[in-house]
């Protein structure tokens, strides 16, 4: 199974008379994120075409991304919906009547939650390593596990973000071994030219 990756941002709340709406953004295209810091970690962009095959058929959305809270709403049922427009995947979400969701939802209206988060796993990305700072540009998402509430972004100062340091690093090390594959081939095959060169150099 692929790397399951979460990330934040804005949670907004629909005042209707009646009932409990919550709206926003669970992931916005084209939004350079740091992730980490400077010293030990990188910037990522989600393509505007990450969400074309993405698998999205029963999402639940979550309280901390925990099994352990009551699901607040879930595609399944239709009381949560996903849309992706031209600036992300938004959200609409209309909470049943249970103890659990008018906590929440009070939460929400007091401003004491007002950040998203959504996991998911990628099926495509590349990598530009020219710059002091790599830079991730997420292509594909293979899967949308969930869209959470949050109340504690490990990086607030971030528009989405939840991310370990130590989950960075192991992305970094991951690259590395990539590159480090990539730059034996091609010694490999600078070697075998100049063999060949040499063999062809002797017979002549």
């Amino acid at each position: 199974m692929k790397n399951k990756e979460i990330r934040m941002s804005d949670l907004k709340l629909e005042e209707t008379e009646g009932k409990m709406i919550l709206e926003g953004y669970a992931l916005v295209f084209e939004q350079q994120t740091l992730i980490g810091d400077e010293e030990r970690g990188f910037k990522e962009i989600i393509d505007r075409t990450a969400l074309a095959d993405t698998l999205m058929k029963d999402v639940p959305m979550k309280y901390n991304h925990t099994d352990n809270y009551l699901i607040i709403a879930r595609t399944k049922n239709k009381s949560l919906s996903l849309e992706v427009d031209n600036i992300g995947l938004k959200i609409h979400a209309e909470l049943v009547d249970t103890d659990s969701n008018r906590d929440i939802y009070k939460m929400v209206r007091s401003g004491l939650l007002d950040k998203m988060s959504f996991s998911f796993s990628v099926s495509k990305q590349t990598w530009d390593r020219s710059e002091k700072i790599p830079v991730r540009r997420i292509l594909g998402i293979e899967r949308l596990y969930d869209v959470s509430i949050v109340d504690l972004p490990a990086y607030d100062g971030t528009s989405i973000y939840s991310r370990s340091l130590e989950l960075a690093d192991a992305e970094l090390k991951a690259m590395e071994l990539v590159d480090n594959e990539l730059t034996e081939k091609e010694n490999k095959k600078k070697t075998e030219l100049i063999r060949t060169k040499i063999h062809i150099k002797s017979i002549i």
